[in-house]
């Protein structure tokens, strides 16, 4: 890579041999696999595109899933250097938040780099809080916010958030909160409990070892009688106990199968209370949807309205990010710091 003539991946063992076009980056191999952090070359100057120092590159479950290639996304063309989201410095000293296709379009790199060239017309100028909140928002806060206003949720209703455990559950039990509604938020475990309370639900049900009928049951109880939204990161048997909890005319919105592919509802119960199930995901917003709702996030947390837990990694540690998300369940948004 001396002279920056080659533009592929290339490992180095000798840190100490770096030359200037070199930067640390987490590359994605092969799909379904875990990115490592090794030494490449840096991004060639395009027209059209802005060379920005990053900040933080946050690491949400939906990396996972475009890696992965088994979605809707399709397979991703590796090798690639993940990241939807970053913050970063651009060249004249401004602090962002940008946007990337990365793993989505061929030769696009993401925010996993301690450089990344990004599209001017998809970043927008960060406000005075930490770069790491910004990182770690960015793909939760407008799904989360964006759910809530599919759902159209109004001053004075009672919500049901499933997956109140993770950060886009988190984010919707403050927002609805705020907005005035009751909230009632589905966790797994007394802890998680606790953390749910203090974000502003007014109950918490833990679902760890309830069955359905169990929970559509606790549910029915905790909203006295039927809420009229649920928001729905989950589908699976949780989806289908909160739709039993749901009053005449009630709407559920879902954004997300982490509980199981399927969301399966009786026919009956669709007809017999005239409910409504939505789809939602922040892609059918665009960049201009997307960053209105970041900016109505970031204008919470400098309110004090919300707050996540942010846990902050060096990015030659990405693959052991990476695995403890895809491992299991973590209450905190991970973030990359080159």
């Amino acid at each position: 890579m001396g002279g920056g003539g080659s533009r592929t991946f290339q490992a180095r063992r000798d840190h100490e041999s770096r030359t200037l076009t070199a930067m640390r980056a987490a590359v994605l191999v092969s799909p379904g696999s875990s990115p490592r952090t090794i030494d490449c070359a840096d991004p060639a100057d395009a027209e059209g595109r802005e060379r920005v120092t990053v900040t933080g590159a946050a690491i949400p479950p939906v990396e996972l899933l475009i890696a992965s290639g088994a979605t809707y996304f399709g397979v991703p063309p590796c090798p690639y250097i993940p990241g939807l989201h970053g913050t970063g410095i651009t060249a004249d000293g401004r602090r962002i938040l940008f946007a990337t296709s990365a793993g989505l379009v061929p030769g696009e790199g993401g925010s996993m780099a301690e450089q990344c060239l990004v599209d001017p017309s998809r970043t927008l100028e960060l406000p005075a809080i930490d770069a790491a909140v910004a990182a770690a928002l960015a793909n939760p806060a407008p799904a989360a916010l964006g759910a809530l206003a599919r759902g159209r949720l109004a001053e004075g209703e009672t919500v049901i958030v499933l997956g109140a455990s993770g950060v886009v559950g988190q984010i919707a039990v403050q927002a609805a909160h705020a907005a005035g509604a009751r909230v009632v938020a589905v966790v797994r475990g007394e802890e998680d409990c606790d953390g749910a309370l203090a974000r502003g639900a007014d109950a918490a049900i833990d679902s760890a070892h309830l069955d359905v009928d169990q929970l559509a049951a606790s549910l029915l109880e905790a909203t006295d009688g039927g809420a009229q939204l649920v928001i729905d990161p989950v589908a699976g048997i949780p989806a289908l106990a909160a739709a039993r909890a749901l009053a005449p005319g009630g709407r559920l919105v879902n954004l997300g199968d982490s509980a199981g592919a399927l969301l399966s509802l009786p026919s009956a119960l669709l007809r017999g209370r005239s409910i409504d199930v939505l789809g939602f995901s922040t892609l059918s917003l665009g960049w201009p949807g997307q960053s209105a709702l970041m900016h109505e996030a970031f204008n919470m947390v400098r309110a004090g309205t919300l707050s996540i837990d942010v846990e902050s990694v060096p990015l030659d540690d990405a693959e052991k990010a990476w695995d403890r998300l895809s491992a299991g369940r973590v209450g905190t948004r991970l973030v990359l710091v080159p």
